[in-house]
């Protein structure tokens, strides 16, 4: 038996996933992986990257998650999170320019408070999670 494996998002299911040998999450105190028997959790996630692997396949499949929960129990993980986005489907040049942009305006407010450097913190969380992805993928090719 295997993990079966659904991310879901707040409008519909965004992957789901059967014969899953392994997940590794970015849970909100630092990455955890899930094999098959695991013992049942529920976890928050961060805004970080996110990896699966079918049986019989060496390759993993890379997303970027955007914060949510993880329910796993009796093989079976469901993640709920508030955006996702595959790897494939992330353009490598745009993510990197938007980390760098990310980056620099976060920079620019460290020493302000309030609603301007909550909104600089969350943009360079999940523009570091996408460039994290790609950077991730481009290693295993």
């Amino acid at each position: 038996m295997s993990l079966e494996v659904s991310i879901v998002l707040p409008e519909r299911t965004f992957w789901r996933g059967t014969n899953i040998k392994e997940i590794i999450l970015p849970t909100l105190s630092g990455q955890m992986g899930v094999l098959k028997d695991h013992i049942p959790l529920l976890t928050g996630l961060d805004t970080g990257l996110m990896k699966v692997r079918s049986e019989g396949d060496s390759r993993w499949i890379i997303m970027a998650v955007m914060g949510g929960f993880a329910l796993v129990n009796n093989n079976k993980v469901t993640i709920l999170v508030n955006e996702a986005e595959l790897g494939s489907d992330i353009n490598y040049e745009q993510a990197e320019q938007s980390y760098l942009e990310a980056k620099s305006n976060l920079d620019n407010l460290l020493n302000s408070d309030g609603k301007d450097k909550l909104e600089a913190v969350l943009r360079f969380k999940k523009s570091r999670a996408r460039f994290n992805v790609v950077e991730e993928m481009k290693s295993l090719s």
